[in-house]
């Protein structure tokens, strides 16, 4: 919280604590005058004990919970002493209220242990909300983590076995290009092992194209990939999610071009407006094969890559396609903000 929430926070609870000793209160200035007495003693209570607490948060780290709590229980509970003391010998000083000390050692004792008490409740708060915040995080990284080994259990087996049988035939006809093709499935694989993360738009944008030059090798000319990208200054700030785009093709790959003896046309189609990019790939379906629509709406879903999507990017992050009879047309759509803003 702000130093001006805090303060918002002890205004409000100042109050409070005026209202609740209102039938010893016999006039309005003796209200407003122990509101302001409230007031200026948390004040002096919590401010200086947040900064003292933040300043000591290195010292802190290295403690267990129980021996912090107690330390930041008693620094509360002799701030308020300070507090206290401070304010009530002012008051005493300019004639607001008559010195007594009996009643002062009461007053300072009742304001102590008061302190100690909500500071102690507040504690067990954060403490619970702190813990809870670590198991939706470890929830969080979990489902990540469960979600790419998910993408690589279902998309490995098949590109891998196809991709070593290309590989066998190559290296005695063409060993040249065996190698060439043994570098590109080094980086996908590298890439696919690293787990779910965050790259620039450019890696990705390889990883896209070292999976499509394997591809290439065995599908031959079944397979034209165009690309409409944003200028290199652009992209240079644009980033996405590890393998996003390469899952989104290798299913269309899967789906489509493994089912036709034609040659497939996909175009992509990247922008970056208004502070979300939106990547259409477009594409075009054989005229002379028969490849049914309605299985094709069922295997095109991108649910597991739109979730990792919304992980890092937020709710409104989508993936979504439409299937019509000479097309598909799939939009992978997300929030990013300028980073050079």
């Amino acid at each position: 919280m702000r130093p001006w929430q805090w303060l918002t926070y002890i205004f409000f609870w100042s109050i409070c604590l005026t209202v609740i000793e209102r039938h010893g209160l016999a006039t309005w200035s003796a209200f407003i005058m122990q509101f302001t007495r409230s007031w200026v003693q948390n004040t002096l209570i919590i401010m200086p004990s947040l900064y003292l607490v933040d300043y000591l948060r290195p010292i802190f780290k290295q403690g267990s919970i129980p021996s912090v709590s107690i330390r930041i229980v008693l620094l509360l509970m002799t701030a308020s002493i300070i507090a206290n003391t401070l304010v009530e010998l002012i008051m005493i000083n300019v004639g607001w209220i008559e010195y007594n000390f009996q009643l002062f050692a009461l007053n300072l004792l009742f304001n102590t242990v008061l302190t100690g008490g909500f500071t102690l409740v507040f504690l067990l708060y954060f403490l619970r909300s702190h813990r809870e915040l670590n198991a939706l995080k470890l929830s969080f990284e979990y489902k990540l983590t469960a979600q790419n080994d998910l993408i690589k259990t279902r998309t490995a087996p098949h590109f891998f076995f196809n991709t070593i049988n290309t590989l066998i035939s190559l290296i005695e006809s063409n060993p040249a290009r065996a190698a060439a093709l043994l570098q590109h499935v080094s980086a996908l694989f590298r890439a696919s092992f690293s787990g779910a993360r965050e790259i620039s738009f450019e890696e990705e944008i390889n990883l896209c194209e070292h999976y499509l030059a394997i591809e290439s090798s065995r599908l031959a000319d079944k397979l034209k990939v165009s690309w409409q990208l944003p200028d290199e200054d652009v992209m240079y700030d644009m980033v996405i999610t590890a393998l996003t785009l390469q899952s989104v093709l290798e299913k269309i790959l899967l789906n489509v071009v493994e089912m036709t003896t034609e040659t497939i046309y996909i175009d992509i189609q990247v922008t970056w407006h208004q502070h979300r990019v939106t990547i259409t790939i477009n594409v075009a379906l054989p005229k002379k094969t028969l490849i049914i629509n309605h299985d094709l709406r069922q295997h095109m879903n991108f649910y597991i890559q739109a979730d990792r999507l919304r992980a890092y990017f937020g709710q409104s992050a989508d993936i979504h396609s439409t299937v019509a009879s000479t097309q598909i047309v799939t939009v992978i759509d997300y929030p990013l903000q300028d980073v050079g803003l």
